[in-house]
């Protein structure tokens, strides 16, 4: 009778040690943790609670780039649960706020009169805002309406003039449904929430609008149009879909 033979061990690889780094979420660093799990088999992520950490499981061995490409993808969905543990966003002295695409940091000046700024201190961009503190959100929000107008009346101009439709009036609205609006008289209706985005998507909203003057639908033929007043369409619908979710997250009240 033969011994029994002891069956050799497999040699089990030891996961990499939790990996930490500072996401930023709209101008809001927060601590992250990545840990990799031997029997993880799809990347989950956690907002720990207090809302001040998150924490992130993947499986082992995940490569970078789909640990970035998900949490690009997750942006919106964080800021939105993220609003939950604070009503002002970040939206405080010290704070920051996207403005034209960049970073902002809120300053608040201390006075409390004068006019919000965005300018460069330092070499860094910053948002001097006056006031009460307790109406910085309000008073950002006032100088976002106006930033808003002044740049989506003037490329709505541009595009109409391009193709030569009437355009009856603009309004800047803030709603949480749609990015803009277009009646058949002419009217058109934006969400100055927008102003908050890169110009060149600020542009494809404006371009979006303008080319339902002339089709009043999303067909071929609107999508042509809309094309052909912005040629950065594709790269700008992407970056709304990535993104758009947070800027009508913040609560400026």
């Amino acid at each position: 009778m033969f011994p029994l033979l002891a069956k050799p061990r497999r040699s089990v690889r030891k996961p990499a040690p939790p990996e930490t780094r500072t996401l930023e979420v709209a101008g809001r660093l927060m601590p992250l943790t990545i840990k990799q799990h031997v029997r993880a088999t799809r990347i989950t992520l956690r907002i720990e609670p207090g809302g001040r950490a998150l924490k992130m499981t993947i499986p082992s061995g995940l490569a970078q780039r789909e640990v970035n490409a998900f949490l690009d993808r997750h942006q919106g969905w964080l800021l939105t649960k993220l609003a939950k543990f604070s009503t002002d966003a970040g939206l405080g002295d010290g704070g920051a706020i996207l403005f034209r695409g960049v970073s902002h940091r809120i300053h608040h000046t201390g006075s409390l009169r004068g006019l919000t700024e965005a300018t460069i201190v330092d070499g860094k961009p910053v948002l001097k805002v006056s006031g009460m503190p307790e109406h910085l959100g309000r008073r950002i929000a006032t100088f976002l309406k106006k930033e808003a107008r002044a740049d989506l009346e003037r490329l709505a101009m541009l595009h109409a003039r391009s193709i030569n439709a009437p355009i009856k009036s603009i309004s800047m609205k803030d709603t949480r449904s749609r990015w803009g609006s277009c009646s058949s008289e002419g009217n058109l209706s934006f969400s100055w929430r927008i102003v908050m985005a890169p110009p060149s998507v600020v542009d494809y909203l404006a371009a979006h609008e303008v080319a339902h003057l002339r089709e009043m639908n999303h067909g071929p033929r609107f999508w042509a149009l809309c094309g052909k007043l912005c040629p950065h369409m594709e790269e700008a619908k992407t970056w709304l879909k990535r993104h758009g979710s947070q800027l009508h997250a913040i609560d400026f009240k």
